[in-house]
């Protein structure tokens, strides 16, 4: 590990674009990553967690990470999926790829889990690394949620929580109001961001000004690709063509701008704003209102996080592709 290395967590609901994240996780040696906790979100939470270690077996990285399965349902709404955005098994039906015996291309992985949840995993990790560890939150924040209310205090002693959600000066991207993880588990967001936490958010205003295109994984990943190049093209295939029917030119990186961010703050422009999230609305349930009024006479409430609106996008893509071409190297 580099003297100068961030020592990481990720919770993770393991869809595609989760996927991209984790392997640039492991391509940024300004990252080390020592756990991973899975949570329910883009897809169920079994499927998650079998994601993860489907993920580990691709990217064999140096240092493996301890894996824990954490939260099954959301804090008290019902479960609400993506799988029409990341396949039916959250990595873009990856058994539809043959070899040419005519088996799958990508086996079942081992399953190599901690006896503890995801919630005991990120306290533990917290109580070991303190200021010196970093969480990145790229699902439902209900595993930080749950591990909040168990211990306050050792959570709070963590050096940074950089967290994928919310849409702030946008509209969402599942209901007008809300964006997805936000809208999964409205209140784990909220008692997050209320928590008292270092949290950096990374809300759709700025993840969707960063696009991975066909080409530019096609450039990173020249044929003929070697194992982790092929699970990463066969994985991406699905979203490529959800982001094509969309008009969206690729898959956005709502997650990997989350990882990038960790590594390199100055890719983005953070912003200290008290933002709170509707919980209970079905109109605008996971809505995150963030309080921007200037000088504000009436009680105006101190920041909770640091919010990211404005994003160095060219940099942010070159950063990721070069992550996930050391990755897969």
């Amino acid at each position: 590990m580099s003297q100068s290395s961030r020592l990481v967590l990720i919770d993770t609901d393991t869809g595609i674009d989760d996927a991209l994240a984790l392997f640039l996780a492991w391509g940024l040696p300004a990252l080390r990553v020592e756990a991973i906790s899975t949570v329910a979100g883009n897809v169920p939470l079994d499927l998650a967690t079998v994601n993860a270690f489907r993920i580990l077996d691709a990217a064999r990285p140096a240092h493996r990470p301890r894996v824990a399965r954490g939260a099954v349902t959301p804090l008290r709404w019902p479960l609400v999926t993506a799988t029409h955005v990341h396949g039916e098994d959250g990595l873009g039906n990856l058994d539809r790829f043959r070899g040419p015996d005519g088996r799958p291309r990508h086996g079942s992985p081992r399953l190599d889990l901690e006896m503890q949840d995801g919630a005991d995993l990120i306290l533990e990790t917290a109580g070991r690394f303190g200021r010196d560890l970093t969480i990145i939150a790229l699902g439902p924040l209900t595993n930080l949620a749950v591990a909040l209310e168990r211990d306050p205090g050792r959570l709070r002693g963590i050096g940074r929580l950089v967290v994928m959600g919310g849409a702030v000066t946008v509209a969402g991207n599942v209901t007008p109001a809300a964006e997805f993880n936000f809208h999964v588990d409205p209140h784990a967001a909220q008692a997050v961001l209320a928590g008292g936490l270092p949290v950096e958010l990374v809300p759709l205003d700025v993840t969707r000004r960063v696009i991975l295109g066909q080409g530019d994984l096609d450039d990173c990943l020249p044929p003929p690709r070697g194992p982790r190049g092929q699970f990463l093209a066969d994985l991406t295939a699905h979203g490529f063509a959800f982001g094509g029917a969309r008009g969206d030119g690729g898959i956005t990186l709502h997650d990997p701008l989350a990882v990038a961010v960790a590594a390199d703050p100055s890719l983005v422009g953070l912003e200290p704003l008290d933002v709170q999230v509707e919980t209970e609305s079905e109109l605008t349930r996971g809505l995150s209102l963030a309080d921007r009024r200037p000088g504000a006479p009436y009680g105006r409430r101190s920041p909770n996080c640091r919010v990211a609106l404005t994003v160095d996008a060219p940099r942010a893509l070159a950063v990721t592709l070069e992550g996930l071409c050391r990755a897969c190297a």
